[in-house]
């Protein structure tokens, strides 16, 4: 018996009653088709083993099906909890519209902007995403003199024109995580931050300091301490001076979940009870913040949700949907566990 080959677009149009235009359409995740009928069509295409010809679409869209991402190798660490979730997120929006993700790596010899241009002057990506944001970013500005499409993670504090992006409120995060501490007595704090300038990194500072100045107490100490983001030695070394100090923070606020998740560790190989010695908050909610004892506090920035929700933004763009420039900001939720509580003596 002679075993049924792969449907080209043709038989699968046939096989639905459609016409090849709508089935394509279907396909490519285009708007204008019903959703009852793009179930339809993906549900056929994928029983039947339909795989599209992608140098046939190409030349009939001027499109290659892929969007970019581009990451930098630092310390053989190509992926963290926090990027994972990311990329499983941007994934699974791409995927859904029939749209794949690809990643360009820098070596430690090339620049994120000089991998960036590579992938922008070779046609390979019909968009790119972009992640990790600096304060001033050279690859906001290029895309933007170039008008290719792209959705950024977070924003620049200035750039030339406005675009997409989605970002999380670090600042009212830190704002509400000092609340939180201020009530509870604490008036000795840290900021444990990276020395990149990310400018996550500025917001998330910029609430805690505002924070401290609308309570209006001068009691109030507050000590910021600058790490290299994948320099664990240097971190270590930077919390134990911390944790040592004659006149040691009651509560660290941690730019991140890792950095908190090492002050937890070092408190508790020099012996300092959490919470009831030292209050420590994070931030990102990465998996291991559940485990680690006695459970990190920390915000929640649902990053997989708004990265789906980036590469639908970005599909829309690369279509040429006449959609309004502008910037969303994700509300964090504080996940309350037990490595926060009353400061000591209070």
């Amino acid at each position: 018996m002679k075993k049924a080959g792969k449907k080209n677009l043709k038989q699968l149009a046939d096989q639905l009653n459609l016409s090849v235009t709508t089935v394509s359409r279907a396909l490519g995740g285009y708007d204008d088709v019903a959703e009852a009928t793009r179930k339809r069509v993906l549900d056929a295409a994928s029983k039947a083993n339909y795989v599209p010809n992608t140098a046939a679409k190409m030349l009939v869209t001027g499109r290659s099906g892929f969007v970019g991402l581009t990451l930098p190798l630092r310390d053989a660490q190509l992926f963290d909890p926090f990027l994972g979730a990311f990329v499983m997120g941007i994934s699974e929006g791409l995927h859904s519209r029939g749209t794949d993700l690809f990643m360009a790596t820098a070596s430690s010899d090339e620049t994120e902007l000089e991998v960036l241009m590579r992938v922008v002057e070779s046609g390979k990506a019909d968009g790119v995403v972009l992640n990790r944001i600096a304060e001033s970013d050279d690859r906001v500005e290029y895309l933007l003199s170039r008008n290719f499409p792209f959705v950024t993670h977070g924003r620049t504090l200035q750039t030339t024109h406005a675009y997409h992006w989605i970002d999380t409120d670090g600042g009212q995060a830190f704002k509400e995580a000092f609340d939180l501490l201020y009530g509870l007595g604490h008036r000795r704090f840290a900021m444990l931050s990276i020395s990149e300038p990310l400018s996550f990194r500025y917001f998330r500072e910029t609430g805690l300091e505002q924070a401290i100045v609308a309570c209006g107490d001068d009691t109030v100490q507050l000590s910021t301490h600058y790490v290299p983001r994948y320099d664990k030695a240097q971190l270590t070394q930077s919390i134990t001076a911390l944790l040592a100090s004659n006149n040691r923070p009651t509560a660290v606020l941690a730019l991140t979940d890792e950095f908190a998740l090492a002050v937890l560790q070092q408190a508790a190989s020099m012996g300092i009870r959490v919470p009831e010695e030292l209050s420590v908050i994070g931030f990102d909610n990465i998996p291991a913040a559940a485990f680690a004892p006695p459970g990190l506090t920390t915000f929640d920035q649902h990053i997989q949700k708004s990265a789906e929700q980036l590469a639908g933004l970005l599909l829309r763009t690369i279509e040429g949907n006449e959609e309004a420039v502008s910037g969303q900001l994700v509300k964090p939720t504080l996940i309350e566990r037990g490595s926060h509580g009353k400061a000591p003596n209070s």
